[in-house]
């Protein structure tokens, strides 16, 4: 089994004032050359965005971009005709595959909106464009990992062109759960959303991050209540 630790104070950060955020991975004047990515996960933004401000049109090709709100309200529109409202609850993705241009912003006048955007390099080029946006809650389950995002359009939750699996889990003080690689040679990327969770004799805690691969499963224990999301990508691409 190898690991890399990427503890939460270590991230890039950016203040643009209505912009809050911190990229787990490079990303816009934020650069590292030992924290390009993790296997085909390109893109780790955990984004607090001010009152009525946000992300103007801009384009994307060739990624699948993917976002889990956190808190608050977030408005999408693009150019395939999409304008929709993300919550807490549900996920986000989008194929931007030959092209698609986009904006985002939180929709209220008077609350933050949290959000973690997470961009994947797909295992296709050039696919059409596309947008889906499902609810989560109805799958939520108690101290246990539960799907939200897999390489199959039948699965629970969402689904993107590559061969991926997320899963978010909450969890009360004490509890353990146990994870298995869905394909072999993928590794995981560990992301700590709330509280202390110990994983393979390593603390976790808000907002730390630990990839391992070359493993087949792991355990996790929660120290605390916590919760986490687990991204389960290839590591060659």
């Amino acid at each position: 089994m190898k690991m890399i630790l990427h503890k939460a104070d270590t991230r890039g950060h950016a203040d643009h004032g209505w912009l809050k955020s911190f990229h787990s991975f490079s990303f816009a004047n934020y650069h590292n050359s030992e924290r390009m990515n993790f296997g085909v996960l390109r893109v780790l933004n955990d984004d607090i965005v001010a009152a009525g401000r946000g992300f103007g049109t801009h384009p994307h090709s060739n990624m699948e971009i993917i976002s889990i709100p956190i808190e608050g309200d977030l408005q999408h529109m693009d150019d395939m005709g999409n304008s929709t409202v993300i919550k807490q609850g549900e996920i986000q993705v989008m194929s931007a595959g030959t092209g698609v241009s986009h904006s985002e912003y939180n929709k209220n006048k008077d609350d933050l909106v949290k959000f973690l955007q997470i961009w994947v390099f797909p295992n296709k080029k050039d696919v059409t464009p596309r947008y889906d946006q499902v609810s989560i809650k109805s799958i939520e389950t108690k101290n246990s990992l539960y799907q939200i995002l897999s390489p199959n359009p039948d699965d629970d939750g969402v689904w993107i062109h590559q061969d991926a699996w997320f899963h978010l889990g909450n969890y009360e003080s004490g509890k353990t759960d146990s994870y298995t690689i869905k394909k072999k040679g993928n590794g995981v990327y560990i992301f700590i959303l709330e509280g202390e969770i110990e994983v393979i004799n390593q603390l976790l805690n808000k907002r730390d991050g630990l990839g391992i691969w070359e493993t087949d499963s792991f355990t996790l224990k929660a120290n605390s209540e916590a919760k986490v999301l687990v991204i389960e990508v290839p590591m060659v691409f």
